[in-house]
Formats: C-alpha cells, sequence, structure tokens
C-alpha cells in the first residue's frame, strides 16, 4: 500500500511538480494530489508506474514514513532545488538510522544556547572540544567526532548550498560538493554555528577558524603577503580569508589589506591554504568495515529502497567509493593536521 509521504517525498527529489508526475506516470494531478494527501490509495498498477516514472526502486512509495525536517536555507535557490535538498537530507537520515543499526558512534556534544556574541561562542566551543587557539583539524573529522553527522548534498540539488538541522536529537551538517576546499571548511564551520544557534553563524565560523587570541598570539602586526600566505597553510584557510581576519583584528591596515590582496590576486590560483576537500573519517571507516563483511553499496542502497546513485550521492567528495561492489577507496582529501578519532564500533546487526 502507497505510504503517501513517500510519494511527496519521492516526487520532491526528483524536482517534479504533481502536474508534471502525473504526465510521466499517466494519471491526473487531481489524483496525485489524493495520493499525498491520502484521500484515495492507487492501485498496484499505478503505484508500479508512479515507482517508475519517479526513478526509484520498487517498494519505495510503500515503505515506511521518512523522517520530516526543518531546514533554514541561507543561499537564494529555486523551490524545486531547496524541496530536492531537503528530500536528500531526508533520505540521508533514513541512511544515517540504518547505520546507526550496525555502528555506535560518538554521542552529539555540540552545546546550544542563544549567543549574541559570535566570537565568545567560538572560544566556548572550541574550549569544550580542546582546541582553545591552535588550528583546527580537519572540519569533517571534527565534526563527527563530537557526534555530527556530515553528508554531501547530492550534486543535482548542491545549488540550493549547504545547510543543517536536528533531528531526534542528532545534529546533520550537509555540504555542498562544488564548493572550494577552503569554502567547505568554512561552510562547516558555519553550520557548527548554526547548530549552536548563535545569531551570526558567518561570525562564528571566521572565530572558530581563526580565533583571536590564536592569531594576535602568533601573526605580527603588518605581515607582508608571503607571510600571509604561510600563516594560511598554518590555520588551513586560504591567504584572501586570513587577509580579511587580519584586517578586522588590526593586524592589517586597510591600506595594507588591499595591497595584500591585490598581489594574492596577481598570484597562481592553486595557492589557496587546502590542496583538496576534506573528507570523511567517519563514513571511510564504515565502508571499509561493511564491505570487509561482504556487504557492497549495492547491498546497502537495496536495504534502502535506493539505487547505489543516490547513495553515493549522499557521500560524494566525503569519501570515495568505487564502482558498485568495489572496495571503498581511501579519503580524497588531505587532513591538515591532527585527525580527531571517532569512537566507530561494529555492533552485531
Amino acid at each position: 500500500m502507497l505510504t503517501p509521504s513517500r510519494l511527496v517525498l519521492a516526487r520532491t527529489r526528483r524536482g517534479l511538480t504533481a502536474v508534471e508526475l502525473a504526465r510521466k506516470a499517466g494519471t491526473s494531478p487531481a489524483s496525485i494530489g489524493d495520493y499525498e494527501h491520502g484521500r484515495r490509495r492507487p492501485g498496484p498498477a499505478t503505484t508500479a508506474r508512479l515507482t517508475e516514472a519517479l526513478g526509484f526502486p520498487p517498494g519505495f512509495l510503500e515503505a515506511d514514513d521518512v523522517p520530516e525536517v526543518e531546514v533554514a536555507f541561507t543561499r537564494q535557490a529555486a523551490r524545486r532545488q531547496r524541496d530536492a535538498a531537503v528530500g536528500a537530507a531526508r533520505l540521508a537520515i533514513g541512511f544515517d538510522g540504518w547505520l546507526t543499526s550496525a555502528f555506535t558512534f560518538p554521542e552529539p556534544d555540540v552545546p546550544t544556547w542563544e549567543h549574541d556574541d559570535p566570537e565568545t561562542a567560538a572560544e566556548v566551543v572550541r574550549a569544550r572540544w580542546g582546541i582553545p587557539h591552535r588550528p583546527a583539524p580537519n572540519l569533517v573529522h571534527l565534526l563527527e567526532a563530537h557526534g555530527v553527522r556530515v553528508f554531501s548534498l547530492p550534486p543535482d540539488c548542491a545549488g540550493a548550498g549547504p545547510f543543517s538541522c536536528r533531528h531526534a536529537g542528532t545534529p546533520y551538517v550537509f555540504l555542498d560538493p562544488t564548493a572550494s576546499p577552503d569554502q567547505a571548511r568554512f561552510d562547516a564551520a558555519r553550520e557548527l554555528g548554526r547548530l549552536t544557534g548563535v545569531a551570526d553563524p558567518h561570525a562564528f565560523a571566521t572565530a572558530f577558524l581563526l580565533p583571536r587570541a590564536g592569531l594576535l598570539a602568533g601573526v605580527p602586526r603588518g605581515p607582508l603577503t608571503e607571510h600571509v600566505v604561510a600563516h594560511s597553510a598554518t590555520w588551513h584557510v586560504s591567504p584572501a580569508r586570513l587577509a580579511h581576519r587580519l584586517r578586522d583584528l588590526g593586524l592589517l591596515s586597510r591600506t595594507q589589506h588591499a595591497t595584500v590582496c591585490a598581489q594574492l590576486a596577481r598570484r597562481a590560483a592553486g595557492e589557496d591554504g587546502l590542496a583538496r576537500r576534506e573528507t570523511s573519517q567517519l563514513l571511510t571507516k564504515v565502508f571499509r568495515a561493511l564491505r570487509a563483511q561482504g556487504t557492497t553499496p549495492h547491498d546497502i542502497a537495496r536495504e534502502l529502497l535506493l539505487d547505489v546513485e543516490e547513495l553515493n550521492g549522499l557521500v560524494f567528495g566525503l569519501v570515495l567509493t568505487a564502482v558498485p561492489g568495489g572496495e571503498p577507496g581511501p579519503p580524497g582529501g588531505g587532513d591538515p593536521g591532527p585527525p580527531a578519532r571517532p569512537n566507530l564500533t561494529l555492533v552485531r546487526r
């Protein structure tokens, strides 16, 4: 029997209107509305046509409800793209529920409070996580070590931009797979700020990645461009991002900042703090452990009633999965600084 919320999820994940789905499935828009609101149930043949039109495996539309989530977007995007991104997030949360039945993950440790000062909020989280003034390690590793589940947005809905949410007490972060390494790291820090409830997540991210005390102690006043580049490598951010922060802290005057930015603009595009995107330690371990048990990406997708392409989209750029049935590869990005080690334990299913 068709589950109404599953039909809504599948339709929005595919970016279709009721009219478009009706045309693809050979039914009427009014019938789609009735099915989605539970006023009528389609017969098996109609359910099969809907499933095929939506591109999901048989049984997807008849499975249990998928959790609803509330998401606050910060990037301007079309409604369809946002709905598709929320649909992907709901599928990822379902995938995470499947994983937690097989693995024990770190407990969430993200404080929540309404704080007017993002600088103080960043300092509090840093102190709580044991990195008061030093450069933060791989942000994806760090979030995972503190109970945040990090997933990728599938490329087809990446334009909605990164976002975060909570479900059943677990915090989730969804990253844009098309972002540059520096931007992806900043996005992760900004979504952490959003999860804590600060009024200005952007300022929180800046303070979290580039803490005032650490910079004041380690960067001399009026650094030359080559010194900014060297320090940006230490703090794992782009030179331009560091230069902006040094200006705001008074370590660069406005004139010096303009000079540094002009010189940075003439440098090679590759000189940008991070060579590759930060990847997931937790998901890499998960796929390796599952593969050791004989469980392939196809097997996981089958249990979740997804196709393997949908599953791969949720980990795109975070962990390299080989062709279906193959051995998951190593992380695709380097780890700037010592990794935070998640408590990942395989348990009997």
